[in-house]
């Protein structure tokens, strides 16, 4: 068997599929014939021997209650071990529905009701949403924005504000979506030793872990032995294989009353087994994805420098921010000299572009825009003309 699905120029006609993405516009406001670069699925079709391995399950006509053997954890720590050198006990592993919700399943383990707890604006914006749907408070130590148009953290304003708030429990984004960090060695030591001293316990955010273009990812909860007693690391094939729909996550607890805390909420939500096809395709990406998947990065790798060219030498005024790692890249429309609404509009209603605000990451998202570069190359281009017209 061979993988057959290594066209990404193939445009995929994702209309009339229930597509959030393509199918959805005029729900959420936007004119029906809006070009759709906003949510962070990406338009190519997945591994074949993912399309196979479902399409054999199938056959078998029933899908009844299921859960995972030792077949399944192999593949997902061999995974984890080829490609980020971390090395996961099967005991660890809590499989959840999707990243998003064992964030909201975090806050309830090991928060009460008006506690604080912390994050790094500009950020994916749930991760707010499940701490005040909580009904928990925000606390952000916001990202720096430099000249270069980097951004890094000010490692002095994380600690004020974790002391000032009193906050013990910290979403990290690893790599940092959206404004596409990948954060050094150096960096997570120096958060991790401030949550230690502090008694903080991290939330690392991880499922971007598989697209890193410069430096290299360093699993928060690797780093030291003492992190894996204050770590929850999110993990899922969804990014990587673009299988989102499918609602799989592999979260791993290294300790025993963590996990036990984070439990009790899985059965206070009424989650007790993920659907049978959503573990096929997750044990199938991991066990024999590899060749999809490096080609797949190549191409997004490509798309990135290709729009990294772009609007450097046709968007005069616009920078985009260096993308280390996902698939999303941060534009930062502010030296254009348009107010951030007035620039939403015309891009939805003239460029008929449908893209993210930046100000829906946090206030000091405003005046940028998140667009996603994992797609044919034909539909970026189309993209990124349509900017540079509404601009002009």
């Amino acid at each position: 068997m061979t993988e057959r699905n290594l066209d990404f120029d193939q445009v995929v006609n994702r209309k009339n599929t229930m597509c959030l993405k393509y199918d959805f516009a005029r729900e959420y406001g936007m004119p029906e014939d809006v070009l759709p670069l906003w949510v962070a699925d990406m338009d190519f079709k997945t591994s074949s021997y993912v399309e196979d391995a479902l399409a054999n399950w199938a056959e078998k006509g029933i899908f009844g209650y299921s859960d995972t053997k030792i077949p399944y954890f192999h593949a997902v720590r061999d995974w984890m071990r080829c490609h980020h050198d971390f090395d996961v006990k099967e005991e660890w592993l809590v499989k959840t529905p999707g990243v998003v919700f064992a964030l909201a399943t975090a806050v309830r383990a090991y928060t009460n009701p008006g506690d604080a707890v912390m994050l790094q604006r500009p950020v994916y914006h749930p991760f707010s949403k499940v701490i005040q749907n909580n009904s928990r408070r925000v606390v952000s130590s916001d990202l720096v924005y430099g000249e270069d148009g980097s951004y890094h953290i000010d490692f002095r304003d994380f600690e004020e504000k974790l002391v000032k708030s009193g906050a013990k429990l910290f979403f990290l984004c690893s790599p940092h979506n959206p404004v596409g960090r990948v954060w050094t060695r150096e960096e997570l030591l120096h958060l991790g030793e401030l949550c230690i001293k502090y008694g903080v316990i991290v939330v690392s955010d991880e499922i971007h872990q598989d697209f890193v273009f410069k430096g290299r990812h360093s699993v928060f909860a690797g780093l030291r032995e003492e992190y894996l007693k204050l770590s929850i690391t999110c993990t899922s094939p969804s990014k990587t294989f673009n299988l989102a729909g499918m609602q799989v996550s592999n979260i791993f607890i290294p300790d025993g009353e963590l996990r036990q805390k984070f439990l009790q909420q899985l059965d206070v939500a009424g989650i007790s087994h993920l659907g049978i096809m959503e573990l096929v395709a997750c044990e199938a990406a991991y066990r024999h994805g590899e060749e999809w998947y490096q080609a797949m990065l190549s191409y997004v790798r490509e798309n990135i420098e290709m729009t990294r060219k772009f609007v450097v030498e046709k968007l005069p005024g616009v920078r985009m921010a260096d993308l280390e790692g996902t698939y999303l890249a941060w534009l930062d429309f502010n030296r254009m000299g348009l107010d951030a609404q007035e620039l939403n509009q015309r891009l939805i209603h003239r460029a008929k572009l449908w893209l993210n605000e930046g100000k829906i990451f946090g206030e000091c998202g405003q005046g940028f825009e998140r667009i996603n570069v994992a797609c044919p190359r034909s539909v970026l281009m189309e993209a990124l003309h349509r900017i540079k017209k509404v601009l002009e």
